[in-house]
């Protein structure tokens, strides 16, 4: 909150001296000024953004998962240029992310891939990519070069820190302790440090392998369980509400909510607000800003 203040009065404080040097009339300051107010109209912009997100949860930093579904190497494939394009996307917002866990094609791309984006207002943004996206284009592995479509699925959660909010019993717990998998050489792990966390009662199984440390792996295969745990009670309550309202919808497999098409045109389009752009090769090097702005405000509680 503190912070939102400080930057609320810095902002009205360069609003001030811009106004003062434009009433200078002062035509050497006129680049400079356009620049500034440029400056000033995004930073308005930016805040009244994130005035949208304002969910419990929105400030947090996010886990994101990236499974691979119906397409065969194709989905694989389409997973790995997903996981790009929000490594891509997250270092255009100075995010850091850490790679948590992934499992490789046994051709190309990816099984799956985990990662834990740590920022400001990181969960916020990326709760908008949560769904199922769909690819369309001529394979690259398909011998006679024929069109496919593949579906990947992509999860987002907060990363919830504070253990009140989830508790987990450790005897509800197994560990088991394995050697990090790899393609071979210098970067295959000797020692057993990869973790797989196994949650009994739900059944829910985590996995991370990608630190050096042991105790690292199990703290980050701790908060991607943690995050899980957590979006199933809020499912849970989620669905008691609903059930009351009498408007509860079942979400399956299957209902994308973006398509990117690379044949026989291209196109980027999000199924949920009509949003597309044809520049489908800016979207995929990370440019998602619209996209996910564009959801946001739509489905803002906020005017």
């Amino acid at each position: 909150m503190r912070a939102t203040i400080d930057s609320i009065t810095l902002l009205h404080k360069r609003i001030g001296d811009t106004i003062e040097l434009i009433e200078l009339e002062d035509t050497s300051l006129a680049d400079e000024l356009a620049q500034e107010t440029q400056s000033i109209e995004h930073a308005v912009s930016e805040m009244d953004f994130q005035a949208i997100l304002s969910g419990p949860y929105d400030k947090s930093h996010a886990i994101l998962s990236i499974h691979s579904g119906a397409g065969g190497v194709d989905s694989m494939d389409f997973a790995a240029m997903l996981l790009r394009m929000y490594l891509r996307w997250a270092e255009r917002r100075g995010l850091t992310v850490e790679l948590a866990d992934e499992s490789e094609g046994d051709v190309a791309g990816l099984k799956s891939v985990t990662l834990i984006v740590s920022g400001a207002y990181a969960y916020g943004y990326l709760k908008a990519e949560a769904g199922v996206h769909r690819l369309v284009r001529l394979s690259p592995f398909d011998a006679n070069h024929r069109r496919h479509t593949s579906f990947v699925l992509v999860e987002a959660l907060p990363e919830v820190d504070d253990a009140r909010q989830v508790e987990i019993n450790p005897n509800d717990l197994r560990i088991d302790v394995y050697r990090a998998g790899g393609a071979g050489g210098q970067n295959v792990q000797k020692n057993s440090n990869a973790v797989r966390i196994t949650h009994i009662p739900t059944g829910i199984v985590t996995t991370c392998q990608n630190e050096r440390s042991q105790a690292q792996n199990k703290e980050n295969a701790m908060k991607v369980l943690r995050a899980r745990l957590f979006e199933i009670e809020l499912r849970k309550r989620q669905a008691e509400i609903d059930e009351i309202k009498g408007d509860y919808v079942k979400a399956e497999w299957g209902s994308q909510i973006r398509s990117y098409v690379l044949h026989p045109y291209q196109m980027v389009k999000d199924h949920r607000t009509e949003h597309e752009t044809g520049n489908t090769q800016a979207v995929l090097d990370g440019d998602l800003d619209a996209f996910i702005e564009t959801y946001l405000r739509q489905t803002a509680s906020i005017p």
